[in-house]
């Protein structure tokens, strides 16, 4: 473990950007190399039993047509990620915590791994250990469940479901059913300050965390947040900052490059997450008839494409930018 505090954490924060811009880079290249990996998300259900106070698709907004994808569908889009490249699919959803739902959710891992090498990374929520314990059986190589703040208090104001503690004991469960587990959080909630953002990093140091997802708050104009504006509006390099030093705390952990970046700096937010510190890219495999139906922020980039089209794009960003593409299911880099 690295020696870092929230002091340490604040300075660098804090420090002249590039320098701390090329340090990440420069870390990630010594213990991660130049492999991109694509890990493409599909976005199967936004049927959510949830309110959290910024999230387009909460259960109280009445706004999006709800969906759920059938598993045929499901399958038909593993099968053309595997021709174009890509190593692990990402089966993201609202929250339904349901025995039905479970099962169904069960069935599809078991039916990808059997008909393709992809890697299966769910992201569905809080859930029973029991539950973690069934999806690792049937196949569930990771899961991903951001902790989005470690204020508790910030926290219950965000996510009236559920406490802090609860989310924290989730990622708990997932690393004792021998899950590679990722988690993460929204940089800038309003009323975050530079102490909490330093908490943030280190949380995910204290968890060993093999992946780490952050990307800026945003809130979805038909929540309870609409317009509220980021802590960092005022200095958006800030979110960058934040990667760069979540790089340099966490040097061995895979850091995707999320796709909220683009919807602040379109077709150019990814591209300089990746030269700031991330080794990941998530283009959107949902069908593209799904897309505007899973808004969880407003701008959402790629909501009018087709699920092939991402791929593509993807892979020429990343090789623009004079980086390669990850072969092989890209697994977590720490020895446990």
């Amino acid at each position: 473990m690295s020696l870092f505090n929230r002091q340490s954490v604040i300075e660098l924060l804090q420090s002249p950007r590039d320098e701390l811009f090329a340090r990440a880079d420069l870390v990630r290249a010594d213990v991660m190399g130049d492999a991109v990996y694509l890990r493409g998300i599909v976005e199967f259900s936004n049927i959510c039993a949830n309110d959290c106070v910024y999230c387009g698709i909460r259960k109280s907004n009445r706004n999006p047509k709800r969906y759920r994808i059938d598993s045929t569908e499901i399958m038909d889009v593993a099968h053309r990620m595997q021709a174009s490249g890509q190593t692990t699919i990402v089966l993201q959803s609202g929250e339904v915590a349901t025995p039905k739902e479970d099962e169904r959710i069960a069935t599809i891992v078991r039916r990808i791994k059997a008909e393709t090498s992809l890697a299966v990374t769910l992201s569905c929520g809080n859930r029973p250990r029991d539950t973690y314990a069934y999806w690792r059986e049937a196949g569930m190589d990771r899961y991903l469940l951001r902790f989005e703040t470690s204020d508790p208090d910030l926290f219950a104001s965000l996510h009236p479901d559920c406490s802090l503690e609860d989310r924290l004991q989730c990622l708990r469960d997932l690393r004792s059913v021998g899950a590679q587990v990722g988690s993460g959080f929204m940089i800038g909630v309003p009323g975050e300050t530079l102490e909490i953002l330093a908490d943030n990093i280190l949380l995910c140091r204290d968890f060993d965390l093999d992946m780490i997802g952050i990307g800026p708050f945003i809130a979805h104009p038909d929540t309870p947040l609409a317009g509220q504006l980021n802590a960092y509006a005022d200095d958006p390099d800030m979110y960058f900052a934040a990667v760069a030093a979540l790089r340099i705390v966490n040097p061995d952990a895979h850091i995707p490059a999320t796709t909220a970046f683009d919807a602040i700096w379109p077709h150019a937010g990814r591209d300089l997450v990746l030269q700031r510190g991330a080794n990941v890219f998530m283009p959107n495999a949902t069908p593209g008839k799904y897309r505007k139906s899973y808004m969880l922020y407003p701008d959402k980039p790629c909501v009018d494409e087709e699920d092939h089209l991402c791929a593509g794009c993807a892979s020429a960003r990343i090789w623009s930018i004079g980086r390669m593409i990850g072969t092989g299911p890209g697994h977590s880099i720490k020895h446990r």
